[in-house]
């Protein structure tokens, strides 16, 4: 599945959230997609999660 039809159907998910349960559903699907996206990254071991904790000192070379 190409990422332009799983953003057609994220797209799609949010309008139906957003026109029948207002803009409430719309931020609440929102927010759990997003999250639901994170944790896929890190189950296919592009994130770690020391990404989110290092230090702006720390860089990687």
């Amino acid at each position: 599945m190409s990422m332009a039809v799983v953003g057609m159907i994220a797209g799609m998910a949010l309008g139906f959230a957003g026109y029948f349960g207002g803009f409430g559903a719309f931020l609440l699907v929102a927010a759990l997609g997003a999250i639901g996206f994170v944790v896929g990254r890190f189950v296919e071991g592009d994130l770690e999660v020391g990404d989110f904790f290092r230090t702006r000192d720390d860089r990687r070379r």
